[in-house]
């Protein structure tokens, strides 16, 4: 996005919206790399059919469509449509015209005109909108986020005591503030982490249905959930209940971000205590049990690969005079980047100074080691990804239809469930069983025993899984998962 975006208390951009754009035949838009041209034939979503919204930092009204080879959608006079300009121009402004069931229409800024069609048959001259000028969008976003209610700048999170969805968190923390936005026939419907489904009504039930499915509407690059009586989801009261109010347009109170969830840990060290910060501001691995105390927020950096440790109350660890870490830091600095070195099912981080941090006699964290012992290693626990959903460079990782194989280039996606185990993890299918590999390097679904896998969460929003052989799995050319990857490459990076 252009404009400049105000950030939030918790550091996380809103996510770039990226969307497929299916026509009234079903089929989605898609650029292709020989010519630049464009068709609507494809019949699911993958890398070819991923558009970008970008906002006119001008006029917000103005959208611009940018494909995955980075170029611009335009029309000229004649309707033509081409996309092959690197850099934008008045033929790639577009007006969205949308419509009460979601839909879009595009309009041609320039030429009046709107876009649509079929096949290889599309074109942007029609001067009003039938079918064949609207189009559906569907979410390319990883599907589970943060919430961030515009107006009252604070985030959705489960309730479980008051079985509600409650917009009053000041830093999305946990997995209660995790949603996930599942995807059915061209409407959304947003499920908590217990699996359940959001009503107009404010309720959750554990059944999707009429009054579980929202459209999309997109207003000034903020999303609103209209219902199927045509009311926006809203906070109301003093907790932010999230249901339908009495508005039939979307006004601030009615906007939403959606943005990326950061990966929230526990640290155990070498002494099978939990590090915490329950002591005071110095950081040390003295306690037995699991609290916001012992939680942090890893949030990585995109240019140095270093990571900060985020507090539930909001500050960061920092590197203190003598090697000491304290969890003091208001705004990140170098000395409050740390890099990670991923040894198997353990890990060693190096601070500023150089040095890797250890765990003295009394579960103290120093900088103070130039090589990697037993004391400096740590294990990791992802917390906030219970469900786990995983896509590639090619798509979503998915059960095979046919066999125990798991394919990772589908449009749709199942998810899994992550089980932390002794620093492995353990991975479930919806059918109850484990992932295993096989004597040919196959990730299969079917185990009736776990098997361990190590996690490393190696860049912004993607981790890699290593198998007990120590080989990274990644998406082969046909599309299977398998446990083959010898070094880190982008087929073995998923996000999650």
């Amino acid at each position: 996005m252009e404009e400049e975006v105000k950030m939030p208390s918790n550091g996380n951009h809103p996510l770039t919206l990226q969307f497929g754009l299916i026509n009234h035949e079903g089929r989605y838009l898609t650029a292709e790399a020989f010519g630049y041209k464009v068709n609507a034939s494809a019949p699911s979503m993958k890398k070819k059919q991923i558009w970008t919204l970008e906002q006119d930092s001008q006029d917000t009204r103005v959208v611009y469509l940018r494909s995955h080879l980075r170029r611009y959608l335009a029309s000229d006079k004649d309707g033509k449509l081409t996309c092959e300009a690197e850099s934008r121009h008045a033929e790639c402004r577009f007006h969205i015209v949308a419509q009460s069931d979601g839909r879009w229409a595009l309009q041609s800024e320039q030429h009046l005109r709107f876009f649509g069609g079929s096949r290889d048959h599309l074109s942007c001259f029609a001067q009003g909108i039938t079918d064949t000028e609207l189009w559906a969008v569907h979410l390319a976003l990883h599907p589970q986020a943060n919430l961030l209610s515009v107006a009252r700048k604070r985030y959705a999170h489960l309730s479980v005591e008051d079985g509600e969805i409650s917009v009053d968190m000041n830093i999305p923390w946990g997995v209660a503030a995790i949603l996930t936005l599942v995807y059915q026939n061209g409407k959304y419907c947003l499920k908590t982490s217990d699996s359940r489904f959001l009503s107009n009504d404010g309720k959750l039930v554990t059944q999707s249905g009429r009054t579980t499915t929202y459209t999309l509407e997109l207003k000034c690059g903020k999303l609103a959930f209209k219902d199927c009586e045509g009311k926006y989801l809203s906070p109301m009261g003093p907790s932010g209940t999230l249901r339908s109010g009495r508005c039939s347009k979307p006004g601030k109170d009615e906007l939403f971000d959606l943005q990326e969830s950061h990966p929230q840990v526990v640290l155990i060290a070498a002494n099978g205590k939990y590090v915490s910060m329950r002591q005071g501001v110095s950081l040390a691995a003295n306690q037995e049990d699991e609290t916001d105390l012992e939680t942090f927020q890893m949030e990585m950096d995109k240019e140095n690969m270093k990571c900060t440790f985020r507090t539930s109350q909001g500050n960061y660890w920092t590197l203190v005079a003598h090697g000491g870490i304290q969890s003091t830091a208001s705004e990140v600095s170098a000395n409050s980047m740390f890099a990670m070195e991923w040894l198997g099912h353990k890990m060693a981080l190096k601070a500023n100074n150089g040095k890797y941090i250890c765990t003295k006699k009394n579960g103290q964290l120093l900088a103070v080691s130039d090589s990697i012992g037993e004391d400096e290693q740590l294990s990791l626990k992802l917390i906030n990804r219970p469900m786990l959903i995983l896509r590639g460079e090619n798509g979503f990782i998915c059960h095979h239809k046919n066999s125990n194989t798991l394919d990772a280039s589908r449009s749709i996606y199942d998810t899994f469930s992550l089980q932390f185990s002794n620093g492995f993890y353990h991975i479930k299918g919806v059918n109850g069983r484990f992932w295993y590999v096989n004597s040919t390097g196959l990730v299969c679904s079917d185990g009736e025993v776990p098997e361990d896998f190590s996690v490393e969460l190696m860049e912004r929003g993607r981790l890699a899984i290593r198998s007990k052989n120590g080989r990274y799995l990644r998406g082969d050319q046909g599309g299977t998962l398998k446990a083959d990857g010898l070094s880190l490459s982008s087929s073995a990076l998923w996000e999650y």
